[in-house]
């Protein structure tokens, strides 16, 4: 989950990345999308696209023929152009809690509908739309490069929260971190072209967006990435120990004026916790998983709580993470 900023100080901005070392810094800004989707090279390396925009940030990564990779982000990149700007402009819906009456004709643009699909099953747990605002951006730029396209496999990573397609055949692997402060995977998971997984997305108390929970990563597989990004965000939030004193918290206005989660307290510290402690604030987490896996919300979860893990669901081509460390 993370909130959309109203203040926006540039337009959207975009650059092919030549090399996994590049940053948009040295990179080949693009200013003609037109001129990207007319590139017909068969033979050019195959680039990343970097998307910016205030708080969005997305790296897209695509495999295919060169000339289909290139129209595809053209095509990324035009329908990039106002998705922050209408967002902004409907903030004050988007940040109130769902009701179990609210309606999808209430919100403006697929991607307020799609952060609106995927909070309602939500809606006894007190959700806003803004709980699935980055996978729902990811899917929306997915959805889009796949008009009319011929691809392989496509990568839509919103600051971690993934859309993937994969065309049948196709394989994709997934670095899983314990911490989003850790760089290291704990394992790597080998996903197949399959209906069932269309979106990966990670949840925890020091990651990018405030988190009611302990836990230091919930990283989940789902049907698309604002589903998992929903799931991840409330699985992270369960996991938790409410009275205990080794957590510090803090209203979460104090600290985002303008969150969406107003008043409630949010996690800033977590000490070191005894391994009963860990079980029993795990056990809460894996209890939300299985409820949602048993909904059909989600393929699989893994949690993580300072060096304990658990796993709801299957996790397809498991690999030991000794044999597979430095990721995709």
């Amino acid at each position: 989950m993370a909130c959309a900023s109203p203040a926006v100080s540039a337009g959207p901005q975009g650059w092919l990345l030549s090399g996994v070392g590049h940053t948009s810094g040295d990179a080949d800004r693009i200013t003609d999308w037109q001129s990207l989707a007319n590139d017909s090279s068969e033979t050019s390396a195959l680039p990343r696209l970097h998307l910016q925009h205030g708080p969005i940030d997305l790296i897209i990564s695509a495999d295919g023929r060169p000339s289909e990779v290139h129209a595809a982000y053209a095509q990324a990149g035009r329908c990039f152009q106002g998705l922050l700007d209408r967002l902004a402009a409907q903030l004050p819906r988007l940040r109130q809690r769902l009701r179990h009456d609210c309606r999808l004709s209430e919100f403006d643009g697929d991607v307020a509908r799609r952060m609106y699909k995927a909070a309602m099953p939500h809606v006894a747990s007190q959700v806003t739309p803004m709980i699935a605002v980055a996978g729902a951006v990811a899917d929306h730029v997915l959805e889009h490069m796949l008009i009319g396209r011929e691809l392989d496999r496509v990568q839509v990573n919103n600051g971690g929260d993934i859309a993937l397609h994969l065309a049948p055949g196709q394989k994709s692997r997934i670095g899983i971190c314990p911490s989003p402060m850790s760089s290291r995977y704990r394992d790597i998971v080998t996903l197949k072209a399959s209906p069932s997984i269309g979106g990966v997305a990670t949840s925890g108390w020091q990651g990018r967006s405030r988190s009611l929970g302990i836990a230091d990563a919930v990283t989940v597989l789902a049907a698309n990435a604002a589903t998992a990004d929903a799931a991840a965000t409330l699985i992270a939030n369960a996991i938790d120990l409410p009275e205990s004193p080794k957590v510090l918290r803090a209203a979460a206005s104090s600290l985002s004026p303008d969150s969406d989660l107003g008043d409630r307290l949010v996690t800033i510290d977590v000490q070191s916790l005894t391994r009963t402690e860990k079980n029993r604030a795990l056990q809460a987490g894996v209890q939300c998983a299985q409820q949602m896996h048993a909904a059909g919300l989600l393929k699989a979860a893994c949690l993580h709580l300072q060096g304990q893990s658990r796993v709801v669901g299957s996790l397809i081509d498991h690999l030991h993470p000794e044999l597979e460390s430095i990721g995709a």
